[in-house]
């Protein structure tokens, strides 16, 4: 087994190739969709061993590695990947809540852990600091759109140079917008994106926040923050 180092990852010129191991179709194709739209490369693998097999024929950026995978399981996968002398970050899955689990992933090399059911931009805010902590992700600074700009390392919004307080969840949804520009989001998908619902809840949420939000950011004439009548929201990064 050749190992891989961090020189064989894909170059700043392309999407960071994130590997996705994972058994249940349902959550490997959800993970596909939602990571793509981020701007990430997937590859997926249905088992350990295809996820070695997968590292070995190409440059690979973080691997998501689920626990509970059929034959060879997720902590001894994680041992072998690291035996043979791979660098790449690995972000670990799982349904197990117990420390002792957590802890024996981070001892075999893991780089992460996040339990299940997780909050999607929960994973995504995770993937993008294990790349940027390994030199693998370009443009990690700071999103600005008109007088808006939000550091996502400090978690500092400002306009017009005035910090604005946020919630964590104002926050998130503020970030979700801010990466996807004129984009219009679904309010299901938001939902799913910023509160981690995985089925239909309650939209009203969404609207509830993002009258909050407007109303910290100064949006009162909702220029920056469109609503897309009988569907949901999108951001202007031209707004005035």
């Amino acid at each position: 087994m050749e190992p891989r180092h961090p020189s064989t990852s894909s170059d700043g010129g392309q999407d960071p190739v994130v590997l996705v191991v994972e058994d249940e179709p349902s959550i490997a194709n959800m993970l596909r969709v939602g990571l793509s739209a981020e701007g990430f490369h997937v590859e997926t693998a249905e088992s350990g061993w295809d996820a070695l097999r997968t590292l070995e024929s190409g440059p690979v950026d973080l691997v998501v590695l689920d626990v509970m995978l059929p034959g060879l399981d997720g902590f001894e996968t994680c041992r072998r990947l690291r035996d043979g002398g791979w660098a790449v970050p690995v972000l670990m899955l799982t349904v197990r809540r117990r420390v002792e689990d957590r802890v024996r992933g981070l001892e075999l090399g893991a780089d992460d852990y996040l339990t299940k059911p997780f909050a999607f931009d929960e994973l995504v805010a995770r993937i993008r600091a294990l790349l940027r902590r390994a030199g693998r992700l370009q443009g990690g600074g700071t999103l600005r759109a008109g007088p808006v700009e939000l550091d996502p390392e400090t978690h500092r919004v400002t306009r017009d140079g005035v910090e604005i307080r946020l919630t964590p969840t104002e926050f998130q949804l503020l970030e979700t917008l801010l990466r996807h520009p004129e984009r219009v989001f679904h309010r299901e998908a938001l939902l799913h994106r910023v509160w981690g619902y995985r089925s239909e809840g309650d939209t009203n949420v969404v609207d509830v926040h993002i009258s909050h939000l407007r109303r910290k950011l100064g949006d009162r004439d909702r220029q920056l923050i469109r609503t897309v009548h009988g569907v949901g929201y999108a951001l202007d990064p031209e707004a005035p």
